[in-house]
Formats: structure tokens, C-alpha cells, sequence
């Protein structure tokens, strides 16, 4: 199972499992680790020069909670996990308030509700930053990953059209560099 290749992963890294104990045990609502922080575990070990937890830009949780859509619903869940544990760079976001945001900041139409984490991290900007994950409270490191985890651990960046433009997936090609940062990774445009 694929699943259980990226588990051995995360599960390798005492800093992110730390980071997903802290996630699981803020009280946030359905609340996961996705995007970024996975493709630079899994790409760092396999493609560059080894994954460092302390220099991840940013750690993405994506929670989902309907009852308050507010901004301020995410700077006080950012504010939990760093009461927590202060030092990585927390970002939470609530999933269930993107709707709400999405098009005055990235532009174009408005876009419809989310309607759980699944369908929000299916439309996270590339298929290999679309997948999330959580503990349990048995341990047990659960997967989302609604367009499966063959980019991730394959190694090929390629553009998920579902909201991100080809402006914007350029734009995000320039800012991350990923055939420099990690060379045999495949880029498909």
C-alpha cells in the first residue's frame, strides 16, 4: 500500500510527529498536516539532501469547522498550536471559511463551500501537495489523499487544475523551483 510508504515516512521523522500529536491535541476540528510540509519530507529524503524539519516555511492544518468562518477563527487556531509548541511556523486554516476568501485574494469567480477536508484538499494546487494527515487518538497516522499518492511519492510536480490557473501554477513553479530543488523530480506543464 502507498499509504503505508508515506506512513513510514512520517513516521520516521520525530518533528513531524510531534507536530501531528500538537495538531491532534489542540481540539481543533477535524484537524490535519498537509500540502508543503509532506512534498518537502518525502522529496527532500528521496530527491534532495535529507528532510529538516526546523527549516519548513510554513506548516500547513487544515481544519474544518462550520460553526465560525471568521479570519479570526484561524489566527486563534494558529494561536492554539503555537501555545502548544511554539517553534515551528504554524498556519492553520479552516477549510470550511475558503469559499468566503478564495476569490479576493487569488481572483477569479467565486468559489463553491467546501464540504469536508477531503474536498478541500482535492483542490490543493498541485496533485502532490493534495494530501493530508492526521493521528488518531490510537496512533495511528491516517491518510487523505483524494487524488491518490502516486505524485507525492513518484516524485512529479504537475498543476491541479481543479482551482489553481496555469498563471498561477507558473507563478508557484517560479517561487518553489522544484527542478532545482530537488532535480530528479519530473515537472509536468
Amino acid at each position: 500500500m502507498r499509504d503505508d510508504e508515506l506512513r513510514g515516512q512520517v513516521g520516521a521523522s520525530q518533528p513531524l510527529m510531534r507536530a501531528l500529536r500538537t495538531v491532534r491535541d489542540s481540539g481543533l476540528p477535524d484537524a490535519w498536516i498537509g500540502a508543503g510540509v509532506l512534498r518537502d519530507l518525502v522529496w527532500d529524503q528521496r530527491y534532495g539532501h535529507g528532510f529538516d524539519f526546523s527549516r519548513a516555511r510554513d506548516i500547513d492544518v487544515a481544519f474544518f469547522d462550520t460553526t465560525d468562518l471568521t479570519r479570526a477563527n484561524d489566527e486563534h487556531a494558529t494561536g492554539r498550536l503555537t501555545a502548544i509548541w511554539p517553534g515551528p511556523p504554524w498556519e492553520a486554516k479552516n477549510q470550511a471559511a475558503v469559499h468566503t476568501w478564495y476569490s479576493t485574494r487569488f481572483g477569479g469567480d467565486p468559489v463553491p463551500a467546501l464540504r469536508s477536508i477531503a474536498d478541500a484538499v482535492a483542490t490543493w494546487p498541485e496533485y502532490a501537495t493534495a494530501v493530508a494527515i492526521r493521528l488518531d487518538a490510537d496512533g495511528h497516522i491516517a491518510v487523505c489523499a483524494p487524488h491518490g499518492l502516486e505524485h507525492l511519492l513518484d516524485g512529479i510536480w504537475q498543476r491541479n487544475p481543479t482551482r489553481v490557473s496555469l498563471a498561477v501554477s507558473a507563478q508557484r513553479l517560479t517561487r518553489q523551483r522544484p527542478a532545482h530543488r530537488w532535480p530528479r523530480v519530473r515537472v509536468l506543464t
